[in-house]
């Protein structure tokens, strides 16, 4: 039975105590660690529920807390969507496997061991082969400010303009790390997206996000005469959209969704 209101109680709720989810500060680097491989495998199987797969493609990263140098990367070979923290593994910056029972994707190491190295400040990066990604990368645009979403990107990506075939080269892994630059996100011609933030958080939704304005870019472009945002709105749409902690946040209600519909990921 729904209790009754009166006039009394409309009276407004001081801010401070209203929930308003931040980062957690950490102290403990293996609960930081635990932390960190919780949301990992939150966000593959994330990428696994939107169709971000294409066989045994596509990789996210955290880098170890307390190991910088070392960085836990989803198994070659296991689907995004069965992913489970206890099955992440850890990679050196040489390659090799020292936590873990699987192999690591060579791509992800090229790629991802060179995007950690040249950003310390980068936790987390996100890369696969999602469909309008890879239509995008296709076609040598940019990705336009055609809606607000898409503003996040704004002046803050980079685009790789060569295709030399898989990335299992390190110093293909640097070209691509050279690409991205300061930027949240690079998109590689003939290939796909890639995102890099100072959460796993922020990483894998600025993917999600990226993929679906790509998705909105061809369908508008498909349909007819694009209208971009101009310079000036598309700036400060930036300035409230495009900051590390927006991304965080935005990943906070997916992150919710996939802990309560898929709780064996946190084995």
């Amino acid at each position: 039975m729904a209790e009754p209101i009166s006039r009394q109680d409309l009276v407004p709720i001081p801010e401070e105590k209203l929930i308003f989810r931040l980062p957690t500060p950490f102290t403990d680097p293996a609960i930081e660690r635990r932390h960190r491989k919780e949301r990992l495998a939150g966000a593959l199987r994330l990428f696994g529920r939107f169709g971000f797969e294409e066989g045994v493609a596509g990789h996210i990263t955290a880098r170890d807390p307390e190991f910088t140098d070392h960085f836990w990367v989803n198994p070659f070979g296991m689907s995004f969507k069965h992913v489970r923290v206890s099955d992440l593994i850890l990679v050196s910056h040489e390659g090799d496997v020292v936590q873990g029972r699987h192999r690591v994707n060579r791509a992800a190491f090229a790629i991802h061991s060179a995007v950690h190295t040249a950003r310390p400040d980068a936790i987390g990066a996100a890369h696969s082969h999602s469909v309008y990604g890879k239509a995008l990368s296709a076609t040598g645009q940019r990705l336009e400010p055609l809606t607000q979403d898409a503003c996040a990107f704004y002046e803050d990506h980079g685009v790789y303009e060569t295709y030399s075939g898989v990335a299992y080269d390190p110093e293909e892994g640097r070209h691509i790390a050279d690409a991205l630059g300061p930027y949240k996100a690079v998109i590689l011609r003939n290939h796909g997206l890639l995102t890099a933030a100072g959460s796993v958080d922020a990483a894998a939704y600025w993917f999600i996000t990226m993929e679906r304005s790509a998705q909105a870019q061809l369908a508008a472009k498909a349909a007819g005469l694009t209208i971009q945002i101009p310079h000036e709105e598309a700036k400060v749409t930036y300035e409230q959209l495009g900051f590390e902690l927006a991304g965080w946040v935005q990943f906070q209600p997916l992150f919710d969704q996939i802990s309560r519909t898929d709780p064996d990921l946190f084995e």
